[in-house]
């Protein structure tokens, strides 16, 4: 086994690596960027090595830096987690050529499984099932449409070199077909520096099952069954669960099966995923290879036992796989939900800030939380906005589920808006209790899964006020000359009248006031629409105990500039006090624009003179690993451009 490894990543999967690293007895070395000198995996690992700017490219991109960075620590290899050059045949190439180890497959199948259309070919002389589609060499964009026309629309356009949902573009009718080649090459240049494009028959409803598959250096194989990942926005997985529900287990040993012809068509060795896409009628066809440790290998871990990354650095030494395929079951079930800072609600926005309250569910056998940062950290713009990972398990899907649901409830999250109200709303949905999921689920079920403007519920407003005369009792004092002054209090007494007063919450741009009366040493009597209540309480730290009309509730409460958020009982709601501040009002104008976050300007579609619609696309932005169409608003003459 090996002394020492470096860790060529960042963030979750780097101290995920190091978790089972330190309890193998193996130390371990970081790398980092400016950008996350302070980040958890740094203080993580045993030794930390920098290796330049924050950008990918500055930094976890560079080759040569991570190689110099392992020689220098004295590592005898790089684990390179997912992302970044995990799929990388040419670094993968160097390692071997400065005697490191690379923990993942021979460089000849990254390069084959790393091409969407050699891989096809070699599947389909293994006799992997395949959808129809056109994986040729010919990249003229009239041929890329003929071959669309062949196949019958909708097709869906994928980048030869992609994955994660980058490079890839649904294309509905003939009409939409070079717009859409040009932003999947614009993004699919950006994300792996090639352009080159496969079209594929796109199937209506279809479930996205994958199967996670190990083979070692003296060619044994086994399959770890399979993960359903078919929750995805912008075909990016944001649920996964493991098994997959509604296999039967015919079908689940001959998705295994035909997993393992793919792997060993390529020799391979180490971590992989073969991913199919599976109809209504439990016909399922390849859809690509990950050479690598998924994202979501946690549920595989907690439905079989087995510490995937340990296989990994046993098979890495040479050694034989630590069982085999008769010693694998499946026991219980577990589900991932990743926890990202976006705004669902404005298209999934990748959201940037400090994480300024951070507040994870408390870990055991039936809950993990895989995560790279802490309390305080910044989500910046340079990599995936992903937080964490929030993996439960329980002995069937409807007690995992149950416990999803809970863990999320005791998430909280202040400073940057997150996607845990959507996570909670999905799981929810009666169609996911069902297990009736797709690729298209938050398309098809997008009214009852997007958030409305109903008024919070009245404990939470209750909650909220309460809290703000707790917090000015507990300031009052400490901040006077004189904390025992009676000046100090602030029950509202009033001479020869009652203690009434008014609480005023702003809560998303509307202005709501609750009646307050003292009717007792720190009790009050709230009103507010004809609905009333009596409540007592106190404030420790960020914790709120309060009973409300004889039921005692826990909140946690946290502030930073967008005003407090108050999280109780899986419901949040984020408020300001008093009378709100609205800023200065930008005056309007014919044009001018705002970008809805920091970004780098990839394209400009446009020229002065032009003429405009609403809604046409003017400039490409790209941002956390995203690319964003700045639109017109209204139709119009381009006056000058700004931009370059």
């Amino acid at each position: 086994m090996f002394s020492k490894i470096l860790i060529a990543n960042r963030g979750e999967i780097a101290c995920r690596v190091m978790a089972t690293a330190r309890r193998l007895g193996i130390r371990t070395v970081a790398v980092y960027s400016d950008a996350d000198k302070d980040a958890l995996h740094v203080n993580t690992a045993d030794e930390a090595i920098h290796i330049g700017g924050p950008a990918p490219a500055d930094s976890y991109l560079r080759q040569a830096a991570i190689i110099e960075a392992a020689l220098k620590s004295g590592a005898e290899a790089i684990h390179p987690g997912y992302g970044f050059l995990s799929e990388n045949p040419a670094f993968s190439r160097l390692c071997l050529e400065n005697n490191l180890v690379f923990i993942g497959p021979p460089t000849p199948a990254i390069e084959i499984m790393g091409s969407k259309s050699a891989a096809k070919r070699q599947m389909e002389a293994a006799g992997v099932p395949l959808l129809s589609g056109y994986h040729g060499d010919d990249q003229d964009p009239a041929r890329l449409k003929q071959a669309a026309a062949e196949i019958g629309y909708p097709v869906l356009l994928k980048a030869v070199a992609g994955g994660g949902g980058k490079g890839m573009r649904q294309v509905s009718s003939a009409n939409d077909f070079y717009e859409a080649l040009e932003a999947a090459r614009r993004e699919a240049t950006s994300g792996f520096g090639d352009d080159a494009m496969l079209v594929e028959k796109y199937l209506e409803k279809p479930r996205h099952v994958e199967v996670q598959v190990f083979c070692d250096s003296l060619g044994h194989g086994v399959y770890l069954f399979e993960r359903d990942c078919s929750v995805q926005r912008r075909h990016q997985k944001i649920i996964e669960e493991a098994p997959a529900p509604g296999l039967s287990p015919a079908l689940r040993v001959a998705m295994g099966e035909a997993a393992l012809r793919a792997a060993k068509a390529v020799d391979y060795v180490g971590a992989g995923t073969v991913e199919f896409l599976l109809d209504d009628s439990h016909d399922f066809y390849f859809m690509e290879m990950n050479t690598r440790l998924q994202v979501e290998h946690p549920v595989t871990e907690m439905i079989t036992g087995k510490d995937l990354v340990e296989w990994q650095l046993i098979v890495a030494t040479g050694e034989p796989l630590p069982c085999h395929q008769e010693e694998l079951a499946i026991h219980g079930h577990a589900f991932e939900a990743r926890i990202y800072a976006e705004d669902p609600d404005n298209d999934f926005l990748p959201a940037t800030g400090k994480l300024v309250f951070l507040q994870q569910p408390a870990t055991s056998t039936h809950v993990r939380v895989d995560t790279g940062v802490v309390q305080g950290d910044e989500v910046g713009v340079y990599y995936d906005p992903m937080i964490a990972k929030l993996i439960v398990w329980d002995v069937n899907r409807d007690r995992a589920r149950q416990r999803l649901s809970q863990a999320l409830a005791d998430y909280g999250v202040v400073g940057v808006t997150t996607n845990i109200p959507l996570l909670r709303r999905l799981i929810y949905h009666p169609g996911f209790a069902d297990a009736d999921i797709s690729t298209d689920f938050i398309a098809r079920h997008s009214d009852a899964l997007f958030s409305t403007r109903n008024l919070p519920h009245p404990d939470l407003i209750w909650l909220a006020c309460l809290y703000l005369i707790q917090r000015r009792t507990m300031t009052a004092a400490p901040a006077s000359t004189d904390p025992t002054s009676p000046w100090n209090l602030t029950d509202h007494w009033r001479v020869n009248a009652p203690a009434v007063f008014n609480e005023t919450l702003t809560i998303a741009g509307e202005e709501l006031i609750v009646q307050v009366a003292r009717v007792a040493a720190d009790q009050y009597l709230m009103t507010h629409n004809d609905q009333s209540c009596v409540i007592s309480g106190e404030l420790h730290g960020n914790e709120l105990i309060a009973v409300i009309d004889g039921h005692r509730r826990r909140a946690a409460c946290a502030a930073d500039d967008s005003g407090i958020t108050l999280f109780a009982d899986g419901e949040s709601l984020v408020f300001t006090a008093g009378q709100p501040d609205p800023g200065d009002a930008a005056p309007e104008s014919g044009g001018g624009f705002t970008a809805p976050m920091h970004g780098t300007i990839v394209e400009v579609l446009v020229e002065a003179g032009a003429t405009v619609n609403a809604g046409d696309s003017l400039i490409i932005m790209e941002a956390m690993k995203m690319e964003h169409a700045i639109k017109a608003p209204s139709a119009g003459v381009i006056r000058e451009v700004f931009f370059t």
